[in-house]
């Protein structure tokens, strides 16, 4: 198996390890440890379709069932995000998957099933690297908040997840509180830990100061400095730690492009003070 970093802040493309295989405990840890260094892995023309994605899965962990599924998922396990002209629909902003939940997931792996001619490249930010270009004043502020997180957000603003059954679904998930900055429990670095499509308010301050320090973090986060950018090849997996990662799906294309995801269950953020 060979690693190859994509940039100093995040990213790395994985070859010589085929996904769908029955992998050994020795490679799984070292798929692992390669995670937690570089926070997403890319592997090309992977055949992990089905059941071997979910089987590959949960070599890392319990699955989290998706909330909402699509009428093209072939099982409750399997997210199926089947598009075209995506912009407005959800993805296209930078966030962390469900950090709604009281234990949003570990890590998503999303595998390209079809792709445009065109267009359709996943940028991901690390959250490590947002926190640590923050001022010492700024940092030692944000430690000690919490922020509140809402499933209805992204119901209220986006139609096509609530035509998915997002709607009917929400009523199971009231907001929950997390802390701004999060102690990453493997590595115990602090990280960034609010997004824009899930975060409504920060409960310290008043509803102006929220707003405007919220913008302020989600511009700050966005920053290229932080990020890297995969352009996807049918057959291609991404497997990102979703407790230290955003991404921001590019809306450039107007024809099919067709992904898979499946997402592996995580534990409650705890900040410094818990």
């Amino acid at each position: 198996m060979k690693v190859q970093r994509l940039t100093s802040s995040i990213g790395a493309e994985v070859s010589g390890v085929d996904l769908a295989s029955e992998l050994d405990a020795s490679t799984v840890a070292a798929l692992r440890t390669a995670l937690l260094d570089h926070l997403v892995l890319f592997f090309r023309d992977q055949e992990l379709e089905g059941d071997r994605h979910v089987r590959f899965a949960e070599r890392f962990g319990p699955i989290s069932v998706p909330t909402f599924t699509t009428g093209s998922s072939t099982r409750p396990e399997i997210i199926v995000l089947d598009q075209v002209g995506p912009k407005g629909e959800g993805a296209d902003s930078w966030h962390a998957d469900n950090t709604y939940m009281v234990e949003p997931p570990m890590a998503s792996i999303l595998r390209a099933v079809q792709l445009p001619p065109v267009g359709g490249d996943t940028c991901f930010a690390s959250m490590y690297a947002a926190y640590d270009a923050l001022s010492p004043a700024m940092r030692c502020f944000l430690d000690r908040l919490t922020a509140v997180h809402d499933i209805n957000v992204m119901v209220e603003r986006t139609k096509h997840l609530a035509n998915a059954g997002l709607r009917e679904s929400a009523a199971r998930w009231p907001p929950v509180v997390h802390p701004v900055v999060r102690v990453h429990p493997e590595t115990g670095r602090k990280l960034l830990n609010v997004n824009r499509n899930w975060t409504v308010r920060i409960e310290q301050l008043s509803p102006g100061e929220s707003d405007a320090l919220l913008e302020f973090l989600y511009r700050h986060l966005a920053s290229p400095d932080f990020q890297c950018r995969f352009h996807w090849t049918k057959g291609a997996v991404a497997f990102w730690d979703n407790r230290v990662v955003q991404h921001y799906a590019v809306p450039d294309y107007t024809e099919r492009r067709v992904m898979e995801r499946v997402t592996v269950a995580g534990d409650r953020p705890y900040g410094i003070s818990d």
